[in-house]
């Protein structure tokens, strides 16, 4: 499965021209993406090297908030699945000299096992 083949979380699919456009200038030369989860308007990048948490923000979504995440910085990594009556999951990453993880609220319906196996392939290279 490609990375446009209808990834994830609800059926939800990452448009390649949008990611193309959003990942123009903050991907380096040879580095590309292995997989990408979208959540809402946000995304979840997958390279060989990092994880590029990309949150689009404000209502016209002009204002982009990229977190870079090289694998080797993720000391730790948890994700919680929605429950009956928690409707959204939790994504956290831990990195090296920052004591509070990176938090992400996850909509039901999203991918959190793909996005963990993305996480483990990568921080266990």
């Amino acid at each position: 499965m490609g990375i446009f083949d209808g990834l994830l979380g609800h059926g939800s699919t990452v448009d390649p021209a949008d990611l193309n456009k959003r990942l123009t200038g903050v991907l380096i030369e040879g580095e590309t993406p292995q997989l990408a989860f979208k959540v809402i308007r946000d995304f979840f990048v997958f390279t060989q090297h990092r994880v590029i948490l990309v949150d689009i923000q404000g209502m016209t979504g002009s204002k982009v908030d990229y977190t870079s995440i090289p694998y080797r910085a993720v000391t730790r990594f948890a994700v919680e699945t929605a429950g009956t009556f928690d409707l959204d999951s939790e994504l956290k990453i831990w990195v090296s000299g920052t004591n509070e993880p990176i938090k992400k609220t996850l909509k039901k319906g999203t991918d959190v096992r793909g996005i963990q196996r993305a996480l483990a392939t990568g921080v266990l290279r």
